[in-house]
């Protein structure tokens, strides 16, 4: 028996993110440890399929949420996001590869006024056309990134030679997006 494979692709147009079915997550270490785990709430977002496959998006850096507020009011200080002078993160892609369901992202990331390259990688789960007639499409991402790049300095030094908090941030964003009309 012949196994048939099928390569999802984008159909052509604008996709909206739909911001009640995406999560933007992220994670980092805390003293060494443990992972401290927090997402965004408030974003949006924009993918263009054609010839070629475009994404943009923005993060509210306001709207951090770990479940502690004393740590959300930190994280939205100067130490680390300085919400009150940059108040969003951007993210636009240079490339956007699909081959066999696996997808990369490669593109530009803007925080705290500073930018660098930002390559996410995961997977496509799909195009559908969901109970309400919308044409869906699910891509998870996954990425990291240097706090220290992004000029994100904070930090102290604990017993054993482990700091407060890991440079390295892990992303992990799940997508949810509709094709406009």
């Amino acid at each position: 028996m012949a196994i048939e494979t099928t390569t999802p692709t984008i159909p052509a147009g604008t996709w909206a993110i739909d911001p009640e079915h995406t999560t933007v997550g992220f994670s980092v270490r805390h003293a060494g440890v443990s992972n401290v785990r927090g997402r965004f709430r408030s974003f949006e977002g924009t993918l263009e399929a054609g010839d070629e496959v475009r994404a943009a998006g923005s993060v509210e850096l306001t709207s951090v949420d770990t479940g502690v507020a004393q740590r959300d009011d930190h994280l939205r200080s100067e130490d680390f996001f300085a919400c009150d002078r940059f108040p969003r993160m951007t993210f636009v892609s240079r490339s956007v590869r699909i081959e066999d369901g696996e997808v990369e992202v490669a593109g530009e990331l803007t925080l705290r006024g500073v930018t660098n390259e930002l390559v996410l990688r995961g997977e496509l789960g799909g195009v559908i056309v969901d109970a309400d007639g919308l044409t869906r499409v699910g891509p998870e991402l996954t990425g990291q990134l240097s706090r220290a790049a992004f000029g994100m300095r904070f930090n102290h030094a604990l017993g054993g030679g482990n700091m407060l908090v890991g440079d390295r941030v892990k992303l992990a964003i799940e997508v949810s997006a509709t094709l406009q009309s």
